[in-house]
């Protein structure tokens, strides 16, 4: 079957657009071609720093030919009817559409739609151009006298359609005066010819004669693997860095490593900003020696093959880099020379939040809310405001200037270098995290109350002025933040009630449920225990495991059916009657063994799983729970629920209540699917 081979060749895309626009192309591209009939055996998307490409395979020569019909209004319908009839159906007259007849709702019109099928090339001809031109690049740009926009200025474009056996056609289309062909071009020093390509085997035989590595994971690989053959080589590993590899590979088109170095007296810097200076100014990997320790090494990623083997490229890498260490050394000595706390009175010149006064100001508010905090989590009232304090104190140094993601982490780097105490030091540093669901938690108690701090001050204040979170648009990082005091909260395994605004204690419940269905807990098991004023994250937690343990059990899958089939009769009861069952169970109505059984197991039940749950021993409540589940089988076995004396029928559906309310302290099966 035929295939279709497109490439759009540009100047350099930057990095950080390519892999999304691989994913951009090939969905636009093979929804449209869905929505015109050509169904398509497989599609794959290609991106380098100059091209955009993508190959479908397996589509028909032409669209099939489609027959719909739709049925209208009946005959003798007001005028208005008809005529929007016919105006969805495509008819220019009544007269095309026939009259059909059914026995109950007499004659109406249908109209019977024949579209016959399609060139495929005539479709792509449409479809092309269209998908360019609405291509929803983060930023683009105009060039000479155009309106047509593009990431950067778009050169080429190869556009063809073919089967295999068959001399492929070019898909007439044009773009921003650009006629689609089947031209393109190599690597732009080692082989900037042009290309004539038929269809995409060829074409990426063709790319990688010419120094072209089309496919970026391809291209990651050998980055990957050189990088670490040549540390290998010298006895040193390459530091991971997914995200450096990510836009290195998406820098170059054929990717050639090489190894520089720089003075090792530069290692008596911390060694994040050696890794922060290298990798934001340079893109190169570093490396650490056998014993752990940053090497004096890096790694570079060229995108030609040098003449002289590289020693230009890589004396040209190291010169810059021994400029900008000796920038950060001198920024590093120069905080060094003030105490951190000098830095405050700088804060007040810098605006958190316009309706949230400046950074001083949070800082005053984080001293607050740390000292209530510390003694609920262990912490040290003093040493908690002292850290709460110098918090945010290095955003006024040279070094978070100049890399502000080290924020905390040199405010770390300074306490320690000036005496501080190490907990307060590591407050410093961790008070911002976790910053995702992989980083690491505080675990420290004066860590703990500045970093629940830091979050809860962030979420009740942008909370205050109403700026919260909106479908995807979420600006201030509020989900993160509740995240982590989730994560903080549970995986210190802390008791500390979120007494805060009903409102944001729901944006909590929501964050508590993405996080526990992400650990794999049941969608309905984490709503049969959250209620709207459970304010308690490792109670939640506790109950919803300790309830997903019952319900793995076969006495715990009993028990619920048991529970639903009581809870239903009670359900349809309370209505019948026109009122709640709540009352007191009356022993003297207790007629047969099994209902005067399940009375007393269910009073003793309840005050077992009472006492478990006052100790917050919900797996010990879960337990006495299942017990239950022999005296309600022989319950439902042999008692008639609605008995012909209402004495006893009333007694037995206060029974149910009761069997209701007991398991109802632990948490609402009534939203437990099953």
């Amino acid at each position: 079957m035929p295939e279709l081979l497109l490439e759009l060749f540009s100047e350099e895309i930057p990095a950080r657009f390519q892999r999304r626009a691989a994913d951009d192309l090939k969905k636009a591209v093979t929804n449209a071609l869905v929505d015109a009939g050509l169904v398509y055996e497989g599609a794959k998307a290609f991106v380098t720093p100059r091209r955009l490409a993508l190959t479908v395979t397996g589509l028909p020569g032409r669209s099939p030919d489609t027959h719909e019909e739709k049925k209208g209004p009946k005959v003798g319908a007001p005028q208005p009817a008809i005529d929007g009839f016919l105006r969805s159906a495509g008819l220019s007259s009544i007269d095309q559409a026939k009259v059909e007849s059914d026995p109950k709702k007499g004659d109406f019109y249908v109209a019977h739609i024949h579209k016959p099928g399609a060139e495929a090339v005539e479709l792509l001809s449409g479809i092309l151009p269209k998908i360019l031109t609405d291509f929803p690049w983060a930023k683009s740009m105009r060039w000479g006298s155009g309106s047509f926009n593009w990431v950067r200025p778009l050169r080429a474009i190869t556009a063809t359609f073919g089967a295999e056996n068959e001399e492929p056609v070019v898909i007439p289309f044009a773009s921003n005066a650009l006629e689609a062909g089947q031209t393109t071009y190599g690597h732009r020093f080692l082989a900037p010819e042009a290309i004539r390509v038929r269809r995409f085997d060829d074409y990426v035989e063709a790319l990688e004669r010419a120094k072209v590595v089309l496919d970026i994971d391809r291209r990651k690989d050998i980055i990957r693997a050189d990088a670490e053959q040549l540390a290998f080589a010298q006895g040193l590993t390459v530091i991971a860095d997914e995200g450096l590899l990510e836009e290195v590979a998406g820098l170059v088109e054929w990717p050639v490593v090489m190894m520089g170095s720089f003075d090792p007296a530069f290692l008596e810097l911390p060694e994040e900003v050696i890794i922060a200076t290298i990798r934001a100014n340079q893109k190169c990997f570093c490396l650490r020696d056998a014993n752990g320790k940053l090497a004096p090494n890096f790694i570079i990623t060229a995108n030609t093959i040098a003449t002289d083997g590289g020693a230009v490229i890589t004396a040209g890498n190291e010169r810059v880099i021994r400029a900008r260490l000796s920038d950060a050394a001198f920024f590093y000595r120069g905080d060094l020379a003030l105490p951190l706390e000098h830095g405050l009175p700088k804060l007040e010149e810098t605006v958190f939040h316009a309706k949230l006064g400046t950074q001083f100001a949070r800082v005053e508010r984080l001293v607050k809310l740390a000292a209530e905090i510390a003694p609920q989590v262990g912490a040290d009232v003093e040493r908690a405001k002292r850290a709460a304090m110098l918090a945010k104190a290095d955003l006024t140094t040279g070094m978070v200037g100049e890399f502000p993601e080290l924020q905390g982490l040199m405010g770390r780097y300074y306490a320690v270098a000036q005496g501080e105490p190490s907990d307060i030091a590591t407050a410093i540093e961790m008070h911002y995290k976790p910053l995702g669901p992989t980083d690491k938690v505080p675990t420290e108690p004066v860590s703990i109350a500045v970093a629940l701090a830091d979050k809860l001050d962030l979420l009740t204040g942008f909370w205050a002025i109403d700026e919260k979170p909106t479908g995807s648009r979420d600006p201030f990082a509020l989900r993160r933040a509740a995240l982590g005091v989730i994560r903080i909260i549970s995986e210190n395994g802390l008791r500390f009630p979120l007494k805060v605004d009903p409102d944001l204690l729901a944006f909590f419940h929501d964050r508590l449920k993405v996080s526990l269905r992400d650990a794999g807990a049941r969608h309905d098991l984490v709503d049969a225990v959250i209620s709207a004023d459970s304010d308690d994250i490792l109670q939640i937690t506790q109950r919803a495991e300790a309830l997903s343990a019952l319900l793995s059990s076969a006495d715990g899958q009993n028990l619920l059916a048991g529970y639903k089939r009581g809870a239903n009769i009670l359900a349809a009861e309370e209505k019948k009657d026109g009122k709640a069952y709540a009352g007191a169970v009356e022993q003297d109505a207790l007629k047969l063994p099994e209902e005067t059984a399940l009375a007393f197991a269910v009073d003793a039940v309840h005050a077992a799983v009472s006492s478990h749950v006052a100790k917050d021993d919900y797996k010990g409540a879960m337990a006495e729970l299942a017990t239950l589940r022999t005296p309600v089988d022989a319950f439902f076995t042999a008692v008639l629920v609605n008995d012909a004396d209402p004495a006893v029928r009333a007694n037995r559906l206060n029974l149910l209540a009761r069997l209701r309310d007991t398991m109802h302290l632990v948490a609402d099966f009534s939203k437990v699917a099953g």
